[in-house]
């Protein structure tokens, strides 16, 4: 299993990225997939999940209607596009699973929001 996201970078208050996070290594369409972010300092947290069957989405609070995920099975990608980024959303983000009991994550990319 493999997991690379990218797509990070510098931002300003009020801007947005789109995140991406290429798997292989097992049937992506079968797993649900899910971003965390983790801030300085900070333990990392949960903040969005596409979820099978049915592609359901899933935010935390802190960027419901703000982020949107969203998969494409034909590319084994799910994306994370963030938008109306504030300082407190600097962190690392990295993509997840749990594949055949067993949870893996992406080695993360780095979203710094800063004027």
């Amino acid at each position: 299993v493999q997991l690379v996201t990218s797509g990070g970078g510098l931002v300003q208050p009020g801007g947005s990225l789109i995140l991406s996070c290429e798997a292989s290594g097992f049937t992506f369409s079968d797993y649900s997939m899910r971003w965390y972010r983790q801030a300085p300092g900070k333990e990392r947290e949960l903040i969005a999940a596409i979820l099978v069957p049915g592609d359901n989405t899933n935010y935390a609070a802190s960027v419901q209607g703000r982020f949107s995920i969203s998969r494409d099975n034909a590319k084994n990608a799910v994306n994370l596009q963030i938008g109306n980024l504030t300082p407190e959303d600097t962190g690392v983000y990295s993509c997840g699973s749990t594949i055949r009991g067993r949870q893996y994550w992406g080695q993360g990319t780095l979203v710094t929001v800063s004027s």
